[in-house]
């Protein structure tokens, strides 16, 4: 009877599933933000200025930057981390190369080193009689000492890294909410009018004509200021996706119904890119992730060019709203004292 129920479990289970692709395949594509780009950017060369207008952004106030082969992205041939441009990202890189390698050659000689003169030293022909030695007490407390160094080497630079990348973002760090959907990111920005801005994969005609690498470049970035903390907000909207910067020595997990801090600090202006790192359905790496690193001043005028407000100059207009306020309330006062009289 065990059998029979497990066999029908199976059988409906097979039937089932050509019908779960098939609705996996039908679920709606992300959002398309500007099918006008779209159709310009199929030319053989499209000025950035042409790029930001086709987006609705003004090119006076904001023109996508070019990347830098090499920076910010993969190399052919590499057999190393992409070159570091956070604090946390030297250290770690540092950590890498100068620590773990060192040791994992070193370990690795060793071994081999010993299992050819145990080879050689023990074979049958130099050693017809074997001892039967068990114990040795040094040579235990050697095999015993010497992983423990090892560990120890490699836990305290590594448990300050790890402090370091999750240390508090300072109180006037920007925040930038990162929103991770299938398939494609929302990143807000509440500090500057709580604007947000969509972005999905470029086609691989449109990178071309843009210059940069397919399944890594998007229509819309995340913009922040170069050498300034960023306080980023991570969280899903439908399942768990992973938002991740490897120059930027930066991943963590985006996951519905939960935000996730971490501070992300980029100390060179230029255009860096990285991927969801979470298998998060058929289209999982199609969901490239686009930063662009500019100036303090240039980053505020894309945040007007979005129709956000810079924090000054918020801070600017609210007292010259309450003069007003207050100047009409005296000429109210007046005109009542007047009226009185």
């Amino acid at each position: 009877m065990t059998h029979f129920v497990k066999a029908w479990i199976l059988a409906i289970g097979l039937i089932l599933t050509p019908t779960a692709l098939s609705a996996q395949e039908a679920l709606p594509a992300a959002p398309v933000v500007d099918p006008v780009a779209s159709s310009e950017l199929e030319a053989a060369e499209v000025p950035a200025e042409a790029a930001a207008t086709a987006s609705g952004l003004d090119p006076a106030l904001y023109t996508p930057m070019k990347p830098t082969e090499g920076i910010g992205m993969p190399v052919d041939g590499g057999i190393d981390f992409q070159e570091q441009f956070s604090e946390t990202g030297k250290t770690a890189h540092w950590i890498n190369n100068a620590i773990l390698v060192p040791m994992m050659v070193g370990v690795s000689l060793l071994v081999l080193f010993l299992l050819i003169w145990v080879v050689f030293r023990f074979r049958r022909g130099a050693n017809a009689v074997p001892s039967k030695t068990t114990h040795n007490t040094f040579i235990e407390i050697i095999w015993t000492v010497i992983p423990v160094l090892i560990l120890v080497v490699i836990a305290v630079p590594s448990i300050s890294l790890l402090a370091e990348q999750f240390e508090p973002a300072p109180e006037d760090a920007l925040t930038v909410k990162v929103t991770g959907y299938q398939w494609y990111w929302g990143y807000g920005y509440p500090d500057n009018g709580d604007f947000e801005v969509i972005s999905n994969m470029l086609t691989e005609e449109e990178a071309d004509a843009r210059g940069e690498p397919y399944q890594l470049a998007a229509d819309n970035r995340m913009v922040i200021p170069v050498g300034k903390p960023v306080k980023l907000l991570i969280t899903a909207a439908d399942v768990i996706h992973s938002f991740a910067i490897p120059a930027a020595w930066f991943k963590l997990d985006a996951v519905p119904g939960r935000i996730n801090e971490k501070v992300l600090q980029i100390d060179r202006e230029g255009v860096y890119y990285g991927q969801c790192s979470e298998l998060c359905g058929a289209r999982h790496g199609f969901m490239p992730i686009t930063v662009e690193v500019l100036s303090e001043e240039k980053f505020n005028n894309w945040v007007r060019a979005n129709g956000g407000t810079v924090k000054g100059e918020a801070a600017e207009a609210a007292p010259t709203d309450a003069d007003a306020s207050e100047a009409t309330t005296e000429i109210a006062s007046a005109d009542a004292a007047a009226a009185t009289n």
